[in-house]
């Protein structure tokens, strides 16, 4: 959990100190104050661009000197642990990372610090192309194998590699793309078995929930299947064909997550709007739980305007299942849409 934020010229927020507690953390305001902003700029703490996936450079203060800077205290077992994240002025685009005060991968991150995240954009998450399902997937499994960033970077650097090579001019090096192939097949390997893992393990967690405000999801991995090995020789022996694609054409960037409703035995991509933010929803806390008791560690939950979507029924009952749960960010409006949560939040003002 965070113990204290910093952020210095970011966004809409040219200095902002925050001491949140370990419970829920509300966060309200009026539209535009700048209260996803701070969501968003907790996302930064885990590895990715973000709940919103913005550019770096659109994450400074416009009027500023340039460059944005998020800084965090983070309550471990071991100790205080400082981690920062931000650019400089000089370089908008390129990312710093530092973790007590030492330079370090934005991967790494992770090591130290699980944040999931539920937002509206999010709400067309089922009708979306499947490359959001599986940012969403990967997500999800980041937190409960923290590797899995690396994986996926080298894959994709990988990927891109062969994808140039196989669209050059020049009869491409057959040794240098054995060796790109032999890397996406080492690294897809792990990413299958990452995900696969994941699925099983949420999957059976979802089937156990019982009925009640949230619907219940069924999810499976669909689209491209099959082993490092497999990958491999598909790879070998596609080359003609991807480089007419101008992409690779097999491995787990071809892969989408099923969901359903089971109440209804329902593709999730069919339910009503309401139905969906509550299928998601769902999928988002029990994951949330699972990591907890896997890890032994509670993520930090960015809920950005969730309550205010609820009815009074299913708003308290988020606010009982989620209580004790560990640190809690939520934004909205109204504080009295918050009326359910104890005295004990740390509540903001923003704006």
């Amino acid at each position: 959990m965070l113990s204290r934020l910093r952020l210095t010229d970011y966004r809409n927020h040219a200095e902002l100190v925050l001491d949140p507690g370990a419970g829920f953390v509300v966060l309200t305001g009026e539209n535009g104050a700048g209260k996803t902003n701070v969501l968003e700029a907790v996302s930064l703490l885990a590895p990715g661009r973000g709940l919103r996936r913005a550019a770096l450079s659109d994450m400074q203060r416009q009027g500023g000197p340039g460059g944005f800077g998020v800084a965090a205290t983070l309550a471990a077992a071991g100790g205080a642990v400082d981690v920062a994240t931000g650019t400089l002025a000089a370089a908008p685009e390129r990312r710093q990372v530092r973790i007590q005060g030492a330079a370090a991968t934005a991967n790494t991150l992770a090591e130290w610090l699980t944040v999931l995240w539920l937002t509206p954009a999010m709400d067309r998450l089922f009708v979306e192309p499947a490359g959001e399902r599986r940012r969403f997937l990967d997500r999800l499994t980041l937190a409960l194998v923290p590797a899995h960033a690396h994986h996926a970077a080298r894959y994709d650097a990988a990927m891109r590699a062969r994808n140039r090579l196989l669209g050059a001019d020049e009869p491409a090096d057959p040794d240098w793309l054995g060796a790109l192939e032999t890397q996406m097949a080492d690294h897809g390997d792990a990413i299958l078995t990452a995900r696969h893992d994941t699925v099983a393990l949420l999957g059976d967690r979802l089937v156990e929930q019982p009925d009640g405000p949230f619907a219940r999801a069924g999810i499976a991995l669909e689209g491209w299947s099959g082993d490092g090995a497999a990958l491999l020789a598909e790879l070998r022996q596609n080359r003609a064909r991807d480089a007419a694609a101008g992409r690779a054409l097999a491995g787990p960037h071809r892969a989408d997550l099923s969901v359903t409703h089971l109440g209804k035995g329902q593709a999730a991509a069919l339910a009503s709007t309401g139905e969906q933010k509550a299928l998601l929803l769902g999928i988002v806390l029990a994951h949330a739980e699972l990591v907890a008791q896997r890890t032994g560690h509670a993520p930090v939950l960015l809920l950005d305007e969730v309550a205010a979507h609820l009815d009074p029924v299913r708003r308290n009952a988020l606010f009982d299942r989620l209580s004790g749960h560990g640190q809690v960010w939520m934004t909205g409006t109204e504080p009295a849409l918050f009326a359910g949560i104890d005295d004990l939040a740390t509540r903001v003002s923003v704006g």
